[in-house]
Parts: C-alpha cells; sequence; structure tokens
C-alpha cells in the first residue's frame, strides 16, 4: 500500500477528495475579524531570496575530524568520514495555552557503504491555527504528508542507489525543488479533505548532500548562519502585518505588537491553489539552521535568538535555553525549534565509494 493511502487509512480521512479551485479565504488566528487580503492566484512556487539580518555573531566553532592513527591513514586510500548532522528539536505549550498544536517531523540518515549515499536530513515543523477546529491535526497531517512524499520520491530512491533525483533542471525528473513544493501542495489538499475549517503554518528543510532546499507557507521561519557568522532569514512571513510592513505602511516595531500580527493571508489546509515559497542553496562549508514558530521568533529577538544559539553547547541545549527564552518572555503562544549543525563533509556520489 503506498505511504500515502496508508496515512489517509489511519486517519480515517476520505480519499480522493477534490479541492475546489476558488481562491481562500484569509486565515484568521483565535477571534480576530478577517483581512481583506487574498492569497496570491499562482500555485507555482515562488522562489524567495534569502534577507541577510543585520547581525553580528562569531564564525562557526571548528568541528574536530575523527581520529585516525598514522599508520590507519598510510594503509587506507579512502578518506575518513563521518557524521555530517547533529540536530536537537523541541516543543513546548508555552505558559498560556492550554495544549499543543505544533508538530515537528525530523529525520536525518547517513550510510557509507559500497552502495554510499550523500547525508540526508528532513527537519519539519508546522504550527496549527488557534481558534480553528483541529488545529493540533492539521499540524499533524501537514508533517507526516510531507514526509511521506519526500520518503517516497527522494529518500528511497537515494536509498536504492538512484541518484537521478538529484538531477536539476533538465527536465528529466522533477528538481528537488519541485518534488519539495509539490509535498507541500499535497500537504494542503490532504489537510483540506481530512480536516475541513483547519490550517496550519508549514515550513521544511531538505538537506541531501550539500543541498538544502526550503519549502514555506504561513509564518514559522527559517533561518540560516553561515560558516563566517553571518545569519540569513530563508522564509517571508505571509501574515498581514509583514505585507503592511513591505509597503511601508507598518515600522517591524510597530508589526511586533499589532493587535492583528497573528492574521495570515496564506496557509496549507485553506483549499484553492498554494503558493509555495521555496529556496534552494548549496551549502560550500559548515553552517546552522534554524526552524521556528511565532511562538519563538515572535517573543525573543533574533539578536537574542542567535546569541542563545552560537553560545550553547549542543543543538539540543539551544534548543532547551531557546524555549526557556520565550517562556520568560511570557510564553503566550507554543513554542517549537529545531536546530542543525551543518558539518561539511566531501563524500562519496551516489553508488561510488
Amino acid at each position: 500500500m503506498p505511504v500515502t493511502a496508508w496515512l489517509r487509512r489511519l486517519r480515517g480521512s476520505k480519499s480522493g477528495a477534490v479541492v475546489g479551485e476558488e481562491a481562500a479565504a484569509p486565515v484568521v488566528l483565535a477571534d480576530a475579524a478577517p483581512v481583506d487580503l487574498p492569497p496570491p492566484a499562482a500555485t507555482e512556487p515562488a522562489l524567495m531570496p534569502p534577507q541577510a539580518l543585520d547581525l553580528e555573531t562569531p564564525p562557526l566553532r571548528a568541528v574536530e575530524p575523527p581520529f585516525v592513527s598514522e599508520e590507519t591513514a598510510a594503509s587506507s586510500p579512502v578518506p575518513a568520514l563521518g557524521a555530517s548532522m547533529a540536530y536537537g528539536w523541541i516543543t513546548d505549550v508555552g505558559r498560556v495555552r492550554d495544549q499543543d498544536e505544533d508538530a515537528v517531523f525530523v529525520f536525518v540518515a547517513e550510510q557509507c557503504s559500497s552502495m554510499t549515499m550523500p547525508p540526508f536530513g528532513l527537519f519539519i515543523l508546522a504550527d496549527g491555527m488557534g481558534g480553528h477546529r483541529a488545529g493540533e491535526v492539521a499540524s499533524a497531517v501537514a508533517c507526516q504528508t510531507v514526509a511521506s512524499q519526500i520518503m517516497e520520491h527522494v529518500y528511497l530512491p537515494l536509498l536504492y542507489g538512484d541518484g537521478d533525483v538529484l538531477k536539476e533542471g533538465d527536465g528529466s525528473v522533477p528538481s528537488l525543488t519541485e518534488t519539495l513544493a509539490e509535498a507541500v501542495q499535497f500537504a494542503n489538499q490532504e489537510v483540506f479533505a481530512s480536516t475541513p475549517g483547519s490550517g496550519t503554518t508549514l515550513t521544511c528543510a531538505l538537506v541531501v548532500g550539500n543541498h538544502l532546499v526550503i519549502g514555506h507557507v504561513g509564518d514559522s521561519r527559517a533561518y540560516l548562519r553561515d560558516g563566517g557568522g553571518g545569519v540569513h532569514l530563508l522564509t517571508n512571513d505571509h501574515s498581514m502585518v509583514k505585507q503592511l510592513v513591505d509597503i511601508g505602511q507598518l515600522t517591524p516595531e510597530a508589526a511586533a505588537v499589532h493587535p492583528r500580527r497573528n492574521i495570515l493571508y496564506r496557509a496549507v489546509g485553506q483549499g484553492g491553489g498554494l503558493t509555495v515559497d521555496v529556496r534552494a542553496l548549496t551549502l560550500d562549508g559548515d553552517a546552522q539552521l534554524l526552524l521556528c514558530t511565532d511562538g519563538l521568533w515572535g517573543s525573543v529577538p533574533d539578536a537574542e535568538l542567535w546569541q542563545i544559539v552560537t553560545a550553547a553547547p549542543s543543538a539540543q541545549g539551544a534548543c532547551e535555553q531557546l524555549v526557556a527564552a520565550a517562556n520568560a518572555a511570557g510564553g503566550t503562544d507554543n513554542i517549537t525549534a529545531i536546530v542543525v549543525e551543518l558539518r561539511h563533509r566531501v563524500a562519496p556520489e551516489p553508488g561510488e565509494r
């Protein structure tokens, strides 16, 4: 049974549901009044440039290579390989909400053998809509659906030595950006079919070798810190106040305390066509990823976020300290974070060693 069919059966949702093509209304969190900001009509992936943030952080700490004795190094023509990803994740209900409507999916796989595949990581978080029916179900369904699609169309082919999934732009196979965008669009249909009236944000990071692809809908965020210490925001908030900031009608400071800052004009589960923001990057050195919901970035300023991440002894320790900071600031929403340390390794191509 295909993975997606199994998910439908597990949830007891209707299969083969037809999603309407009309534009969806703005998604409204809690009891806020709707705002007339229709989503874009296009459903093609939107390639978004990263936004460099004016933050100063130290260069990434060096990662010591695995110890190899001189005798072993002299006798082996193949360089030693080690783990290329370290990660941590956390989700917390906060200090105000009664339940956690966020969802997290993390999967990391590395293989070293005569059929070596590139390092693979899939990191997903979703923030179910507060005030909407079954927000916690919507976030879970969205994560499960994207994960099942990426496993089926990217991870399993790589595991069995099919390097064609990494071909970009030749038209013979879907690119990683197309595959991730289609997975998010499919999640939109699944959420709409299984839990009508609900909705969720969805932010995904797919790492395959030195390829990084971000897929994004809503107002959760993905940041990248490069080896030189530069911090880049890889996502755009699909919120009313962010649009007002973009057109100069609101300052970022006013947006941070605006009473309608939680109103989204684009979310997974609205039905109709969905535009997915995607961003593809090639990693040429060590880097750090931070994915988080607005319960974190809305409570803790970017500068403080990265002070915590850079000072933490580990990725998991960073996640725990980030949640502590958000709760110390009031903990008014669910808080979820994923921190990934990406260590540059030169590994053989799929099927070669």
